[in-house]
């Protein structure tokens, strides 16, 4: 089940009064993204690319959490919510690499449930949809996928895994671009505009 496009927004708002910050605007543009590209997919659906794409991150409204926690977060309130397609998609968005994110053993409860939630699913259209749009995405508008990875190493540093990501991420662009018949940059306002904003990056704690 979904919520409608209304009420996606509506838990936006809600979200925004309990944990405000630039992930708010950062959400409503991977619903932008994942709406504008699903417009040209015909097997995708366009109003469910957008309201997984604004509530991918959902999870964020209990506050600035790690990337496992607001990810675990996120699922456990769309089940309750009875939004299974959402839950979904707030556990996979954050790992492209999918069951290869977990070569190691998790320690965190959060970590576990995600592990076995993710052994268990194969990434369809969706998945790698709101994964790459979750990439081209700022609170500030859209940007090239370089300068976007750029912005999330001087935030958290550099792991081998993001490398692998990367490599993940720009074959599911070539992968979305030949369904597309155009380049996904294509369908994104303002890009080139945007990518050559260099706003110093955000940092949990600080306001905006």
């Amino acid at each position: 089940m979904l919520p409608t496009i209304e009420e996606a927004k509506k838990e936006l708002e809600i979200a925004s009064s309990l944990n405000p910050g630039p992930w708010i605007k950062h959400s409503l543009n991977v619903g932008i993204a994942a709406r504008n590209i699903a417009q040209k997919v015909p097997s995708l659906d366009e109003h469910k690319a957008y309201i997984v794409g604004m509530l991918h991150d959902i999870g964020r409204r209990v506050g600035i959490v790690s990337i496992p926690k607001h990810v675990y977060e996120g699922y456990v309130y769309s089940m309750e919510k009875g939004w299974d397609e959402v839950a979904r998609i707030c556990m996979t968005h954050s790992y492209p690499l999918m069951q290869d994110e977990f070569d190691y053993i998790p320690e965190t409860e959060e970590e576990k449930v995600i592990k076995e939630y993710i052994s268990n699913c194969q990434a369809d259209d969706y998945d790698k949809l709101i994964q790459i749009c979750d990439a081209l995405a700022t609170d500030y508008g859209f940007v090239i996928l370089e300068k976007r990875f750029v912005d999330v190493t001087r935030r958290y540093g550099i792991m081998e895994t993001y490398i692998k990501g990367w490599d993940v991420t720009f074959h599911n662009k070539e992968y979305f671009e030949e369904k597309m018949g155009c380049s996904i940059y294509d369908v994104l306002p303002d890009i080139g505009k945007t990518t050559l904003l260099c706003p110093p990056p955000w940092k949990p704690g600080q306001s905006k």
